[in-house]
């Protein structure tokens, strides 16, 4: 069985094995042993804390494989960014350029460095590893935050928000940077994306052009790649899209990657998700059912086949699941269709 819950300090060896394979374009998990123990630390006193607004709280999620007890994939939500540190984007939009004595008029797309997503919850930190990409890992591990928002919603703001992984090939390197490195930087695109996921990012204000760049005038290999996604990201972005996210415009800084938002009552798994009391027995039926406790610290989410009516009051789960989840008889779970 898959199990989603909080992150552990047992954890710590597997985090490390994945920020590893995660490789180049992968911000939130640095290779970097000290400031991936911090970020478990910040994620366990984050699940502890008894917040009633989003602040600075991270919370990272693991996918456990309970048959071998291996540590698979991870996934994250940051409560609110830009608190601390600043939270940059460019914004893609247009200017028009237009003469009636010349009869002229023309549209240009420019890129803008902007903070509108302060304050915003992001999801994040998600990787699975290449062996457990079928069934419904993956979307065990990025649709189970949403079961996790529904639960605890005054935890979190009312914007979520999702950086894509953009365009960068097998070394790291991204046609959108090298632009950049070209014209305003004096290193390559893994030494800033590893400075930034060390939270060293001062030099992006330093360095980074402060006026409205022309797209025009970068490279056609750069402007080919803003807004698009690397190739092991396609299903991920997809799904966040079947969930109503959109794209608005907004890129990374660095490769380009699309940032998709949404409101959370307008997330389907949020939306859709309800509340059932459970009975422990032998289900039927294969309609694969996505089930989240509503615990705090003691989170727990997974995926299993069953006959599933949303007009229901109860749902039938096995001993088994119901003791992977925490659940006994009699108790609430949240269920919706994944």
């Amino acid at each position: 069985m898959m199990i989603l819950r909080p992150i552990q300090q047992s954890d710590y060896p597997a985090l490390v094995k994945i920020a590893h394979e995660s490789g180049h374009g992968f911000t939130s998990l640095p290779n970097n042993e000290k400031l991936l123990q911090k970020k478990i630390d910040h994620s366990v006193s984050s699940f502890a804390k008894a917040a009633t607004e989003p602040g600075d709280e991270g919370y990272l999620f693991v996918l456990e494989d309970t048959e071998t007890g291996e540590v698979v994939g991870t996934s994250g939500i940051e409560a609110a960014v830009g608190l601390d540190d600043a939270f940059y984007h460019y914004h893609l939009s247009k200017v028009i350029h237009s003469s009636r004595t010349l009869n002229v008029y023309k549209a240009v797309d420019i890129l803008t460095l902007c903070n509108d997503y302060t304050g915003a919850t992001e999801l994040c930190t998600l990787f699975l590893k290449d062996a457990y990409r079928k069934n419904c890992n993956g979307k065990l591990l990025s649709k189970s935050r949403f079961m996790f928002i529904k639960q605890h919603q005054q935890r979190f703001a009312q914007t979520v928000i999702a950086e894509m992984r953009g365009v960068s090939d097998d070394n790291g390197s991204s046609p959108f940077w090298q632009w950049l490195e070209e014209h305003f930087f004096s290193m390559d695109f893994p030494t800033a994306d590893y400075l930034t996921g060390i939270g060293q990012k001062v030099f992006i204000a330093e360095l980074m052009p402060k006026y409205p760049i022309y797209v025009n005038l970068l490279s056609k290999n750069a402007q080919a790649v803003i807004g698009k996604v690397h190739d092991n990201t396609r299903p991920a972005i997809e799904l966040l899209k079947s969930e109503g996210f959109t794209f608005n415009g907004y890129v990374d800084i660095f490769d380009a990657g699309p940032t998709v938002e949404a409101k959370v009552d307008n997330i389907a798994t949020i939306r859709n998700a309800k509340h059932f009391k459970v009975e422990i027995g032998e289900p039927s039926g294969d309609t694969m059912v996505l089930l989240a406790n509503k615990q705090l610290t003691d989170f727990r989410a997974t995926v299993v086949p069953m006959t599933f009516d949303e007009r229901m009051s109860s749902i039938v789960i096995t001993q088994q699941v119901a003791d992977a989840l925490y659940l006994q008889a009699g108790d609430s779970v949240s269920a919706t269709t994944i």
